[in-house]
C-alpha cells in the first residue's frame, strides 16, 4: 500500500474519524431498509404502478449496491481513500435529492440505482479511513463501532422510515440524507489524503456481468408469480442470470484485477462466512419488510406507530452489536453467530404461529422484536468479524467488502422471495405473512448451522514482526509502520 504524502501530519481526531466512517456505512445500509414502509405510500404518487413494480425501489438499490461493493474495494487504492469517500458520498447525496424530487417511477428507479452505486463506494472508503487514520491501540474498538453502525442501520431503517413517512411523506426518507451527506463531506477534509496507487481499474466487464447476472436472477424470482413460473421470460431470466454469474466467476479466475476476489474463498472459514452472510441477508431484509407491511396493511397502524413499534428491537440490536464486538477478542464467533441465529428463529416461530389480525403490541410484537433485535445484532457483528479474521491483514478491506456484497445479494433475493410469496393485493389474512416469516426462519436457521463452522483463523506470525497476523492488524504494523492503507 502507498503511504500518504502527508503521513507525518497529525492523525485526525478519533471521534471525527469514527463518526465519518460510521456515518458512511450507516447511511449506506439505512437506505437499503428505510424505504420499506414507503412502498404503500408511493402508490398514491404513482397509482399506475403495481406493488411488484414499487418493490424495485428497494430491490434495485440492493442489487446495484451488492454488485459494486466488491470491485469498489480496489478503488480505495486507485483513487485514494479520501477521494473515493468524496466521490461516493457526493454521488449518494446528489442522487438522494433526485430520489426525493422524482416526478415519476422510472426517474426514481434510475436515481435509486445510482444511489446504490454511490453507497457501494462509501463502504470500502469508510473502512480504509478507520484502518489508516485511527491510532493502533484504538483501531479494534473503531472497527467494532463501524460494524455496529451497519447493524443498527439495518434494524433502524423501518423505524426511522415509518416516523418520517407518517409525519412528512415518503420523499422525506431521501431528503434526510442530504444534510447528513453534506456534513460528512465537510468533515472528511479532516482526513489526510493518500497517494493513488497507479493501478488500473478493477475488471469493468466482470463488474457488468456480476450486476447483470444478479439483476436477471432477482427479476425472474420477483416476476414469477405475475408471469407464472413456467413462462419463458421467467425461465430465461433465471437461466441467463446464472450463466452470467458463472461467467463472472470464470473471468475472475483469470483476470489480474478481478471484479470478485474469489481467491479469498480458498479460506474455508471465509467461504463459510460468505454463505452465512447470504442466508442471513435473505432472512434479514425479508423480515424487516414483512414486519413493516404487516403493521401498516393488516393492523392499520400509522407509519409513525409502525416505526415506533419496531424501535425497541432496533435499539437492542445496536447495543448487542457493540457488546458482541467488544467480546469477540475473547471468544470464537461461531457460538455468537449460532446463538444469534437461533434467537432469531425463536422470534420468527413465535411471530409466525401467533400472527392475528387483532393487534397484540405488548403481548407479542414488542417481545418478538426484542428477541429478533438481539439475534440480528449478534449475527451481523459475529459473521463480519469471522470474515475479517479468516484472511491475511492486507486483505481485510477486500474481505469485508466481499462479505457485505454477498449479504446484500442475499437481501435482494430475500425481498424478491417476499414479493413472490405475498399476494399482489393487500390481504388481512395472516397466512401469507406467516409464510414469509417461516421463510425467514428457515434461511436464518441455515445461516446458524453454517455458523458452527466459523472459528478464528489460527494466527500465523507475520514476516516482518514474528507476531500473530491478527495482532499486527490491531497494532498497525502490517504493511509498514502504521503507514497508509
Amino acid at each position: 500500500m502507498h503511504r500518504s504524502p502527508d503521513s507525518a501530519a497529525t492523525q485526525p481526531n478519533y471521534p471525527v474519524v469514527v463518526t465519518l466512517a460510521a456515518g458512511a456505512i450507516f447511511l449506506s445500509i439505512l437506505d437499503a431498509t428505510v424505504a420499506n414502509l414507503a412502498v404503500t405510500d408511493m402508490h398514491d404518487s404513482f397509482p399506475d404502478a403495481s406493488v411488484t413494480d414499487l418493490t424495485w425501489v428497494i430491490s434495485l438499490y440492493a442489487i446495484v449496491f451488492a454488485s459494486f461493493l466488491a470491485p469498489a474495494g480496489r478503488l480505495a487504492d486507485v483513487l485514494g481513500r479520501r477521494r473515493l469517500y468524496v466521490v461516493g458520498m457526493g454521488l449518494f447525496t446528489v442522487t438522494s435529492l433526485l430520489c426525493a424530487v422524482a416526478p415519476d417511477l422510472p426517474t426514481l428507479l434510475i436515481a435509486r440505482a445510482l444511489q446504490g452505486l454511490g453507497a457501494a463506494a462509501m463502504i470500502p472508503a469508510s473502512l480504509a479511513v478507520v484502518l489508516a487514520d485511527v491510532e493502533p491501540r484504538r483501531r479494534a474498538a473503531a472497527i467494532g463501532l463501524w460494524s455496529a453502525a451497519a447493524s443498527a442501520a439495518a434494524a433502524a431503517g423501518p423505524s426511522l422510515g415509518g416516523i418520517l413517512i407518517d409525519t412528512v411523506g415518503w420523499r422525506s426518507v431521501f431528503f434526510v440524507n442530504i444534510p447528513l451527506g453534506i456534513a460528512l463531506l465537510v468533515g472528511i477534509r479532516a482526513v489526510r489524503g493518500s497517494a493513488p496507487s497507479g493501478q488500473g481499474l478493477p475488471d469493468v466487464l466482470g463488474t457488468m456481468l456480476l450486476a447483470a447476472g444478479t439483476g436477471l436472477v432477482v427479476l425472474g424470482v420477483t416476476q414469477g408469480p405475475e408471469w407464472t413460473w413456467d413462462d419463458p421470460r421467467v425461465l430465461g431470466c433465471l437461466a441467463g442470470g446464472l450463466v452470467l454469474l458463472a461467467l463472472t466467476l470464470v473471468r475472475a479466475r483469470r483476470h489480474p484485477r478481478p471484479a470478485l476476489q474469489i481467491r479469498l474463498w480458498r479460506s474455508r472459514v471465509f467461504a463459510l462466512a460468505n454463505l452465512v452472510s447470504f442466508f442471513f441477508g435473505a432472512a434479514l431484509y425479508a423480515w424487516l419488510l414483512v414486519g413493516a407491511l404487516w403493521l401498516v396493511d393488516v393492523w392499520h397502524y400509522s407509519r409513525i406507530e409502525a416505526g415506533l413499534s419496531m424501535s425497541p428491537g432496533a435499539v437492542l440490536s445496536a447495543v448487542v452489536a457493540v457488546l458482541v464486538g467488544r467480546s469477540l477478542s475473547r471468544r470464537s464467533p461461531r457460538l455468537v453467530v449460532f446463538c444469534g441465529a437461533m434467537t432469531l428463529v425463536v422470534a420468527g416461530l413465535w411471530l409466525g404461529l401467533t400472527l392475528s389480525s387483532q393487534p397484540a403490541l405488548w403481548s407479542m410484537w414488542v417481545p418478538v422484536g426484542l428477541l429478533a433485535g438481539a439475534g440480528i445484532g449478534a449475527v451481523s457483528t459475529g459473521v463480519s468479524s469471522a470474515a475479517a479474521l479468516s484472511v491475511e491483514p492486507l486483505d481485510f478491506a477486500g474481505a469485508t467488502g466481499l462479505n457485505m456484497a454477498v449479504r446484500q445479494i442475499g437481501g435482494a433475493l430475500g425481498i424478491a422471495a417476499l414479493a413472490a410469496i405475498l399476494p399482489a393485493q393487500t390481504s388481512a389474512e395472516p397466512g401469507p405473512y406467516s409464510h414469509v416469516v417461516f421463510f425467514c426462519c428457515a434461511t436464518v436457521a441455515v445461516a446458524g448451522l453454517l455458523g458452527l463452522g466459523l472459528a478464528k483463523r489460527r494466527e500465523r506470525p507475520t514476516a516482518d514482526t514474528g507476531r500473530p497476523a491478527a495482532q499486527a492488524v490491531a497494532t498497525g504494523t502490517v504493511g509498514g509502520k502504521g503507514g497508509d492503507l
